[in-house]
């Protein structure tokens, strides 16, 4: 996700969005664990997407 697009969203829809990647990061690690993740680059796509959100929700706070 774009930092723009992240930014545009609301703070409930930035809680929501990343409950969904930590779930989708523990399921790229059981996949990355047994062999069958196909790219390891997207575990580090999802854990920037992660830190991105967390970043937008900490600056939406102290607002």
């Amino acid at each position: 996700m774009k930092i723009k697009e992240i930014r545009d969203l609301s703070v409930d829809e930035l809680q929501q969005k990343n409950r969904e990647l930590v779930e989708e990061l523990f399921k790229l690690r059981l996949r990355h664990a047994s062999g069958q993740l196909e790219s390891p680059a997207t575990l580090g796509h999802v854990r920037r997407d992660i830190a991105r959100i967390k970043t937008v929700l900490v600056e939406k706070e102290v607002k």
